[in-house]
């Protein structure tokens, strides 16, 4: 049996929060270790909470309490993981965001060549902080948008040419 992680957007009219939890909730039948939820408001400004489960609370639990931070912005992501690269810390939990805070990315599946995707990033100045596969795509994702001013599903493609591994990414 492999374990999946869970992932789910939301884009509309009301507040996205509900929408992810609620998502998230079904979502736990798989089993977790660590769950995430990052929205974006009109301003491009994003919020972005995540945790591992505790003894006493599972990760959707301790997400729950921040609806409110979250009460005006209609997008957002959020992701149920079990732990493969990087062990069930809140700093390895999804969604990871660029260095510069403009990028939010979810991810199921594994990057094989994360390694040297990650050492290549970090010689160009990228800084990591987490231990997972999936914050070397949010970081290429960056500058590959920078490369194709601005345009996130151009850079999502050229991303995606460059990864080895079996995946489903969501971005915002």
């Amino acid at each position: 049996l492999e374990n999946m992680c869970g992932i789910t957007a939301y884009l509309g009219s009301e507040s996205a929060f509900e929408y992810i939890i609620a998502s998230l909730i079904l979502l736990q039948n798989r089993g977790y270790d660590s769950a995430g939820i990052c929205t974006i408001d009109d301003s491009g400004t994003f919020i972005n909470n995540k945790y591992a489960s505790t003894k006493d609370h599972t990760a959707i639990e301790l997400l729950q309490p921040y609806g409110k931070e979250h009460t005006d912005h209609l997008i957002g992501i959020g992701h149920t993981r079990w732990a493969t690269h990087g062990g069930p810390t809140d700093t390895n939990a999804h969604p990871h965001l660029d260095n510069e805070a403009k990028l939010a990315l979810i991810h199921n599946g594994i990057i094989e060549n994360y390694v040297q995707l990650r050492a290549e990033l970090e010689k160009r100045g990228h800084t990591f902080k987490s231990e997972t596969d999936t914050e070397s795509v949010v970081h290429l994702l960056s500058d590959a948008r920078k490369e194709n001013n601005g345009d996130l599903a151009a850079a999502m493609r050229k991303v995606c040419q460059q990864l080895k591994g079996s995946f489903t990414l969501l971005a915002i």
